[in-house]
């Protein structure tokens, strides 16, 4: 059985990002949803093939069928990995957010089901969900939103819309989801304290970017740990995963 698959819109970077990565991004997608046409038109022509009494002909145009199929799987497993990859990068986001731009929403409900396994499995207490507004959505209607709130109640997770409505705060210890209150300037509160326990122990800029960049270097980012840990996962259960592009 197929599912259906359908994304954020146009707009699949939920950051800066250089014109090169965005192109490499539409590329993989474009490419999946040629051999999508692909196959239907393989699809179509066994169907006439068997109505007029080829049975060879429609054999052969269906396995033509399927292997455009496996093609157009693997190219959108591609654009996902690469979507994720550069969004949830080391520095863009904290280690207890996890960014969904850009995702189909089959592959949204994989990659979040597997994240928040990885998130209780080191006790970390809650995520942060980034889903978008929908504002690039066809009549801006968010898609990753409902399916992230479903997997929350499937789960038993309490969760609530964060002030900007492009964020979901996922209690993972069952209990209460309860926005906890950061000051107006504090975006990542994490971020934050590292940055007042730089200034307090009287680090220059240069001093602190240097050795923020030796940390990188020495020591992987939690949460990219937590991208190579779940990641192959989640790829192989797409795998298995027959998806239509819309």
């Amino acid at each position: 059985m197929s599912h259906e698959m359908s994304h954020l819109g146009p707009r699949a970077f939920n950051h800066d990002q250089s014109s090169d990565a965005e192109a490499e991004y539409d590329r993989l997608r474009d490419l999946a949803r040629q051999e999508a046409s692909k196959r239907g038109a393989c699809f179509q022509k066994s169907q006439d093939a068997y109505s007029s009494g080829d049975g060879a002909g429609a054999k052969q145009y269906s396995e033509e069928g399927k292997a455009h199929g496996r093609k157009m799987e693997d190219y959108n497993r591609q654009a996902s990995e690469f979507i994720f990859k550069e969004n949830n990068a080391s520095g863009r986001v904290p280690a207890d957010t996890i960014d969904l731009h850009g995702q189909f929403v089959e592959e949204a409900e994989e990659i979040l089901e597997e994240r928040i396994k990885y998130a209780k499995a080191h006790g970390q207490t809650h995520l942060h969900v980034i889903v978008g507004k929908g504002n690039h959505s066809v009549g801006h209607i968010q898609k990753i939103k409902p399916r992230v709130e479903k997997v929350c109640d499937e789960l038993g997770l309490q969760h609530v819309i964060e002030e900007n409505s492009g964020r979901i705060y996922v209690n993972l210890t069952g209990g209460e989801a309860i926005m906890p209150e950061y000051p107006q300037h504090q975006q990542y509160p994490q971020q934050h304290q590292q940055h007042q326990q730089h200034q307090q122990q009287g680090y220059s800029g240069g001093q602190h970017q240097q050795q923020h960049q030796q940390q990188q270097q020495q020591q992987p980012d939690e949460f990219e740990q937590a991208v190579n840990a779940v990641l192959p996962k989640i790829m192989r259960k797409l795998e298995k995963a027959c998806c239509v592009v819309m």
